[in-house]
């Protein structure tokens, strides 16, 4: 039974629960909490890597300096067009660990789905989650004066509705649901729910 009145403490960091590596990658400490529930914007952007603009232009206009180049951007485009419009889960993965993400088994990921063209190889994705169709994980934030990547950790058995935003830095628990057209901007608990643009707690796990 799911219960919505759940606090969260808010000054003490919290491991996953439960939560076994996903391909030899341990997982990531949550928290602090904030009084609704959900990770602490300031939590997430620890989790990134700030860089200043290579010029006087706006960060994105020099993005192969970010990303060693033209080549493995186009490469992961590739690999990465052919992953949203297979049918087939395990080839999809394949192409998918290809680009250097680590996948863990029986990871279903629906059709159109966009994973990050510049740093795919920060996304995690735990045993037997979803993700929803159309939906899209960026490791990186290119503004005017700066760039920013982090990773995106998505634990075992979540649920990633369609036409999702998952932002760099997130932490997505065990067991937890995201709505359909959520930005996920914060971490989210194992065995909640979240939905909303951006997103707010729903429901917590017993």
């Amino acid at each position: 039974m799911l219960n919505s009145n759940k606090t969260f403490p808010s000054s003490t960091p919290h491991t996953i629960t439960g939560l076994a590596p996903v391909a030899g990658q341990p997982a990531p400490s949550f928290g602090p909490w904030g009084t609704d529930g959900l990770g602490l914007t300031a939590s997430r952007k620890q989790r990134l890597t700030c860089q200043p603009s290579a010029g006087p232009h706006n960060a994105l206009w020099y993005f192969p300096q970010a990303t060693g180049g033209y080549l493995p951007v186009f490469r992961n485009a590739f690999l990465n067009f052919v992953a949203r419009y297979t049918p087939f889960l395990e080839l999809k993965n394949h192409l998918y660990r290809c680009l250097g993400m680590r996948v863990g088994p029986c990871v279903s990921v629906g059709l159109m789905v966009m994973m990050d063209l510049f740093f795919p190889q920060e996304i995690t994705l735990g045993d037997d989650c979803i993700i929803g169709y159309n939906s899209v994980l960026l490791c990186h934030e290119f503004l005017r004066s700066e760039w920013r990547r982090g990773p995106i950790w998505v634990g075992h058995d979540v649920m990633v509705g369609a036409n999702c935003t998952i932002l760099p830095g997130v932490v997505i628990g065990d067991g937890a649901t995201v709505s359909a057209m959520s930005l996920v901007n914060r971490d989210v608990p194992p065995g909640a729910m979240v939905g909303g643009l951006p997103i707010r707690l729903l429901r917590t796990a017993e």
